[in-house]
């Protein structure tokens, strides 16, 4: 189970996109946002102990996402 909660997930469906999401179908998404976000973290960190660093940083966000592009 997600630890992102799904009334946040079914507010940002309705602000962005004026629809409507289930139950399971808010679950699902907040399941694979956290896998995602796991990922993230992951890459993140490690990044910033790469560069002897203990924070990461908003670069380090941005580095995961740019890999995630090419």
């Amino acid at each position: 189970m997600a630890r992102i909660p799904k009334p946040a997930i079914k507010k940002l469906v309705k602000k962005y996109f004026e629809a409507n999401i289930t139950e399971s179908g808010a679950e699902e998404m907040a399941a694979i946002l956290e896998e995602e976000a796991k990922k993230m973290a992951d890459f993140a960190v490690n990044n910033a102990k790469k560069n002897k660093r203990a924070t990461v940083t908003k670069k380090d966000i941005q580095e995961y996402i740019y890999s995630k592009e090419n």
